[in-house]
């Protein structure tokens, strides 16, 4: 059976460069989606967290703003009947890596507050880079790979292509035009090769060696759906 760690967020705040706090979390679709898929492929699940604390939900994104009432409501159905699981993660510290085969970040700005800056989990994103396996990282997750480091100090990502929130999807919310810094200018200083679609929040997913990315929360299912055929297709083989 497939195994797959979600590594989650467990921030219930985004800090913007006035001093602001803004109340976020995990977004909604971005982990209940994907866990759907993968449970419903058969694949046995893990949630982990910094500390084994509990997730928040970031509200905005069950608003009316964040998708169509029949997703909004089948985000919620699905997120309450794994309410069991999300009550009580996995210390991140306490994870092994090598006991899963797809290690999946659902996004919302919370990684952008805890996930960037975690040393536990940046050394989790460098051995499972290096080592191979599928490694997912959706919409505002790309930020948890700002704290993975190799031996030498460079950057594990460097030259990958990858995708994330855009600039002009972030300024879509007005807090987000107080951000201390934005996900994709970051991604490119930081030397990744980032691309994104033509348009904004339109599903879109890159794929660089084991490195999937998925650029916004409509991009959910099909990243999701596209880590089950690439590991399908391998088992297969």
């Amino acid at each position: 059976m497939t195994k797959v760690l979600f590594v989650v967020s467990a921030a219930d705040r985004w800090t913007l460069k006035d001093g602001e706090v803004h109340p976020s979390g995990f977004w909604g679709e971005e982990l209940a989606m994907p866990h759907k898929i993968f449970t419903e492929a058969g694949w046995e699940t893990t949630i982990a967290t910094p500390g084994g604390r509990a997730p928040t939900l970031d509200r905005l994104s069950m608003s009316r703003t964040a998708g169509r009432p029949s997703k909004l409501r089948e985000v919620a159905a699905y997120l309450q009947s794994i309410e069991a699981q999300l009550n009580s993660p996995k210390a991140l510290d306490q994870v092994d890596p090598d006991d899963y085969d797809v290690v999946f970040y659902p996004g919302g700005h919370g990684p952008m507050e805890d996930l960037a800056v975690d040393p536990v989990s940046g050394a989790l994103l460098t051995r499972v880079l290096a080592g191979g396996k599928p490694l997912a990282l959706l919409c505002h997750a790309p930020a948890a790979a700002f704290a993975a480091q190799n031996p030498g100090g460079s950057w594990p990502f460097t030259g990958y292509r990858m995708t994330g929130l855009s600039n002009l999807e972030e300024k879509f919310n007005s807090f987000g035009r107080k951000a201390i810094w934005l996900l994709e200018d970051r991604l490119r200083d930081s030397g990744a090769h980032y691309v994104k679609a033509r348009l904004p929040l339109r599903p879109f997913v890159v794929v660089d060696r084991n490195l999937y990315t998925g650029q916004n929360p409509p991009s959910s299912e099909r990243l999701a759906e596209r880590l089950v055929a690439d590991v399908n297709t391998r088992t297969a083989a």
